[in-house]
């Protein structure tokens, strides 16, 4: 996902994007991907997202019209959307509260067209101003300014997984706000890859010099291709794993496939008519869990030391039993 980014942040960068245009009418690609720190290339594929959706009976007139040419994009409503609508209370409250949020992605005009329609918004609802807060960390100005400056830093984290606190250094790549926390993907010095650290966890942060050029270009990869490839690497998806998270690889049936069917994981095929599976695991506990519900057929491969997890799980529940 874009930088690696989930959906919901997608969905509001896009309505950001659109909202913009509208008032634009038309402007050259590369000026829409800069102001969205997208490359051209990967705004079209943003772009690509909106071109069917409309109202029902999602008749052409019904449908928001992009035109992307070889410079320059426009967009174009339907006559339903541009129609002014008849909103109730609670409506207006949420549009109000979304409109907001969009005005926070970067990129979009403080003072444009939607400003404006929420000032309107706002009178008629008889509100002076609907503030759409999030939690705010202390250390959350110093991983923005490092994300912007491309620096590395040297932080003291909190893990819940393990309950522990342990230094490490990163490489902010995407800043982002979800239920209302703020998370830093960041490429981990200690782990060897991208993990999402929440910012609110961070208890000391210090800048640790220029990040390093092939971080700094693994980094622009995934900007020019939304939707494909992965900070992880592989089929795993938009999954960005935790601090702690490592990397399991395991052999089972492939009637199995709907158990991993639940969880970030790549499949690829091993002898023996089994399947292998890569997830990332966060704890002991949960790898278990999901060991023993995959039977005494599946086999841990990598990492060594997870290969007696499930028998010594299977060994402390039937010792409960006969106690």
């Amino acid at each position: 996902m874009s930088p690696a980014v989930d959906t919901a942040t997608r969905l509001r960068r896009l309505l950001a994007i659109l909202t913009w245009l509208a008032q634009e009418g038309e402007a050259p690609i590369d000026e829409v991907a800069a102001r969205f720190d997208l490359t051209p290339t990967a705004l079209v594929a943003e772009l690509e997202m909106a071109a069917c959706c409309g109202v029902p009976p999602y008749t052409p007139d019904q449908l928001l019209e992009i035109v992307v040419t070889e410079d320059s994009v426009s967009t174009r409503v339907g006559t339903t959307l541009a129609r002014p609508r008849r909103l109730s209370p609670r409506e207006g409250l949420g549009l109000a509260a979304s409109a907001r949020a969009l005005l926070a992605v970067p990129g979009s005009d403080e003072d444009g067209a939607l400003s404006r329609a929420l000032a309107k918004l706002d009178r008629a609802l008889g509100q002076t101003g609907i503030e759409v807060e999030l939690d705010t960390p202390d250390l959350l100005e110093t991983v923005r300014n490092a994300l912007a400056a491309h620096e590395r830093l040297t932080v003291t984290y909190y893990s819940a997984s393990t309950d522990q606190t342990a230094e490490r250094t990163i490489t902010p790549r995407r800043l982002f706000a979800s239920e209302g926390h703020w998370y830093v993907d960041a490429w981990c010095e200690v782990a060897d890859g991208v993990r999402r650290f929440r910012v609110d966890r961070i208890a000391t942060a210090e800048s640790a010099g220029p990040a390093s050029p092939e971080v700094l270009a693994d980094a622009a990869a995934d900007r020019s291709s939304p939707g494909e490839g992965t900070p992880t690497g592989g089929a795993l998806g938009a999954f960005v794993p935790g601090p702690d998270s490592r990397r399991v690889r395991i052999a089972a049936d492939p009637t199995k496939a709907w158990l991993f069917d639940t969880v970030p994981s790549a499949a690829e095929e091993a002898e023996g008519g089994r399947t292998v599976w890569e997830v990332f695991v966060g704890g002991d506990a949960w790898l278990e869990r999901l060991l023993l519900r995959l039977g005494p057929d599946a086999e841990v491969l990598e990492p060594v030391e997870d290969r007696e997890l499930a028998a010594d799980a299977a060994t402390r529940i039937l010792a409960r039993y006969r106690g």
